[in-house]
Formats: structure tokens, C-alpha cells, sequence
């Protein structure tokens, strides 16, 4: 008979959770051991504070004005970026993590406005424009470039532990990487997955629930990592060309196939702000909910009553 089982688990500096139906404890285990592993071996791929990591490998050559060589997997990864970043416009970059510099918000002594100059002095260093791509050397033209997967890194890696449970023979479960939710398959019955979305101008409370049989859904939002300062949520979503924080969108909510395409199209839409709202309309053939700074909300993403959301 299958059981529901829970693993939770932390990863990529948040809370995570597996929940698994198998009809043997063992198994299940096993399973969640595996999935587990996977997110671990993308973290460690992918992070900028591993100085061992593939990406920090790149990030020595990038701060030289230099070249590096993609592995299989590292390419993809950037290509997708690439492609992100011509859909949105060039607001989907990952070489703009170089403004945390400036703005660090995983500190709490931030109490004050960067500098305009301390910003403007990296702006230089920002734009996937300036990477030279022959496949599989990219080459990077301007010294102090850096590249961040933060903005994918997660999303995929919730993917690919779906994949995994999936693999071990998982037909019922859910992936969640800290919100980054991948449906590996639905209740037994069937029976849909009931998830919560945050309302982004109260985080303890929620706007509605979800039901997925399948897919995956990811938000985003500018409550998730701010700052406030004189009253005003600076968000950590930072456009690239501006390298001051986005406004005018306070969350975005989008349910695909993939994780990593959910991330990306809500990502993009927030870096867009108030634009979001119809470019989401024009490019977005998938359900989404947009929530701006005003609380005003729309998208054809259906919603069940705001009641505590049950797994």
C-alpha cells in the first residue's frame, strides 16, 4: 500500500522538502537520499562561495578578461541564460550579480543607499553582451565580469531531483527547493497537489491555493530578500541596466512544465515591473498571477479560497 513520506532537508540556503509515495519506508529513503545528493552536487557545481566550484572556476577567468571551457552541463545551463537573456530583453543577465557589491542583502547592517558612484562603477562590469561565445570557450572582454546562477540554479536543480525520484520509480511526490516546486506526480486517486501562494504584502498569509496534478510552479517576489530603508522595500531583483532594484511588481506566480522555464518567465516579468503585467499577457501562454505594489492582482492562474494549503 503506498505511504506518504517526508523528507525535509536544507539546501541552496533554504528549507527544503520531499514528499514521496512509496509503498516501502526503505525505498523511499533511498529515494529522498538520492534526490537529496543531486541538490547537493548542483550546489556545489554552481556556488559562488564553493572557491572549488565549477562556477568559481569560470568567475577567476571572467575577473582577468579572460576564457574558460563549459562542460556539457555548464553550457546548457548558459545557453538557457543566453536565451533568457534575449527574450526579456537583456533584463535576464547573469553577469549582474557583480552589483551585490553594492547591494548586499544578505546583510543586516544595510541601513542606507548605496552610492550612485559605487553602483556606476560596476555597471561597466554587467552584460551578457560582452561574453564571446565559441562553443564550448566562452571569453570574457571586459576584467571583473563575474557570472551568477542564482537566478536558475535552484529551479533546475528541482527539476533534476524530480527527475531522480522519478528514476528510483517515484509515480506520486512533489519536490519543494524552498518554494521551487516540481510535481513528480499527484496524490493516488489521482488527486492534485494543493500548494499555498504567498500574498507578497502580507508573508504570513496567502493569496490562494493551486492545484497541480503535474508541472512545476516557482514565484517571485520582492519580499522574498529585501531591505527597507525610510519606509521603501528595495528588492534583491536588481536591473542590470539601471543597477538599482526593480519596483512596481510585487510578485510574480507562473506554472509550467519545468521549473526552471516557471522561474524564468516570473523572473523576467519582476525585472520588467510594471511592463510585466503585459508582457506576461503577450508572451506567456501559460498560467500565471501577477500581484503589483499596490496589491492589485490579475492573470488567468486559478486560485482555490486562501485556506491554510495541505500538502
Amino acid at each position: 500500500m503506498l505511504e506518504l513520506y517526508h523528507f525535509p532537508f536544507t539546501a541552496m540556503g533554504t528549507e527544503c522538502n520531499l514528499y514521496l509515495y512509496s509503498e516501502d519506508a526503505s525505498h523511499a529513503e533511498e529515494t529522498a537520499h538520492a534526490a537529496a545528493a543531486e541538490v547537493a552536487r548542483i550546489e556545489q557545481r554552481y556556488s559562488r562561495y564553493n572557491p572549488g566550484s565549477v562556477l568559481s572556476g569560470i568567475n577567476r577567468a571572467a575577473r582577468q578578461g579572460g576564457s574558460a571551457i563549459l562542460d556539457e552541463e555548464t553550457a546548457l545551463l548558459t545557453d538557457y541564460a543566453f536565451a533568457c537573456h534575449q527574450k526579456s530583453g537583456g533584463l535576464f543577465d547573469i553577469t549582474s550579480g557583480v552589483l551585490r557589491k553594492a547591494w548586499d542583502f544578505s546583510s543586516d547592517t544595510l541601513d542606507t543607499l548605496p552610492d550612485q558612484a559605487a553602483i556606476d562603477s560596476l555597471l561597466p562590469k554587467v552584460g551578457m553582451e560582452k561574453i564571446i561565445r565559441n562553443p564550448p570557450r566562452i571569453t570574457f572582454t571586459v576584467p571583473g565580469m563575474e557570472l551568477d546562477f542564482g537566478g536558475i540554479g535552484k529551479e533546475y536543480a528541482s527539476d533534476r531531483a524530480a527527475e531522480v525520484c522519478a528514476a528510483h520509480g517515484v509515480t506520486g511526490g512533489l519536490v519543494d527547493l524552498g518554494g521551487d516546486i516540481k510535481i513528480i506526480g499527484p496524490h493516488p486517486g489521482p488527486r492534485p497537489w494543493i500548494i499555498g501562494i504567498t500574498d507578497p504584502l502580507k508573508p504570513n498569509g496567502h493569496l490562494g491555493n493551486v492545484e497541480l496534478f503535474e508541472g512545476a510552479l516557482a514565484s517571485s517576489g520582492d519580499y522574498e530578500r529585501c531591505i527597507v530603508i525610510d519606509g521603501k522595500r528595495y528588492s534583491h531583483i536588481i536591473n542590470p541596466f539601471t543597477g538599482w532594484p526593480v519596483r512596481g511588481l510585487s510578485a510574480v506566480s507562473v506554472t509550467v512544465g519545468r521549473c526552471l522555464a516557471a522561474g524564468s518567465i516570473c523572473t523576467i516579468a519582476m525585472l520588467k515591473g510594471v511592463e510585466g503585467i503585459r508582457w506576461l499577457a503577450d508572451n506567456a501562454t501559460v498560467p500565471y498571477l501577477w500581484v503589483d505594489s499596490e496589491g492589485n492582482r490579475g492573470g488567468p492562474l486559478p486560485l482555490l479560497p486562501p485556506n491554510d494549503p495541505a500538502s
